[in-house]
């Protein structure tokens, strides 16, 4: 049996990772969605162990202390991290797993996993980015400017990933990664 694929979809908050990974996992039903760890509040309609493992800064700091995470990263004041054992796991087992994760830990990721497919998420601009942060009503001025400097340093770290993506309407962006996909398991590297 071979072994599933590494699926590491990032960019900046507010480009609609979370959107387009959600519309990907309705398309591909098989594709297992790894679930992060947090220690930032739930925001309103997100569920523990769906959305994200909520943890207390302390739960997370013990997580760290035992390498239960497969990478962790501090963004915007909370951190966030990928439970170790499930993504080998579901690798192991044959299956796709995709993580949604900020470009730092996504960095992280490819420093253990350098076999992973890493795909950043561009937004049209980023006019449009503002604009999708200020929409969510969630963020104040100066989070949503701190945000806005963090996503232009973000971009700069394009040159990390195998592959980008813009996402100027969900449905392009979901075929796009469809397709890379479905390229990945067509790779003659794969196969031998």
């Amino acid at each position: 049996m071979s072994k599933g694929l590494l699926i590491v979809l990032s960019g900046p908050s507010g480009v609609g990772k979370g959107t387009v990974c959600n519309q990907l996992r309705q398309r591909l039903p098989e594709l297992v969605y790894s679930v992060s760890a947090t220690t930032r509040q739930p925001r309103l309609g997100e569920e523990n162990g769906v959305n994200y493992f909520f943890k207390s800064r302390e739960q997370f700091l013990e997580m760290i202390e035992n390498d239960q995470l497969l990478e962790h990263a501090e963004y915007v004041g909370n951190f966030y991290g990928t439970p170790r054992d499930f993504v080998e796991q579901t690798i192991e087992s044959g299956k796709d797993i995709i993580l949604e994760i900020e470009v730092q830990g996504a960095l992280k990721v490819k420093e253990k996993f350098s076999e992973g497919i890493f795909v950043f998420l561009l937004p049209p601009s980023l006019d449009e980015l503002k604009g999708r942060i200020q929409g969510r009503g969630t963020e104040n001025q100066a989070t949503i400017d701190h945000r806005m400097s963090v996503a232009a340093d973000e971009i700069s770290l394009l040159e990390n990933y195998d592959y980008a993506v813009v996402n100027d309407e969900i449905d392009l962006a979901c075929q796009r990664i469809q397709s890379i996909i479905t390229a990945e398991h067509c790779k003659v590297r794969k196969k031998l």
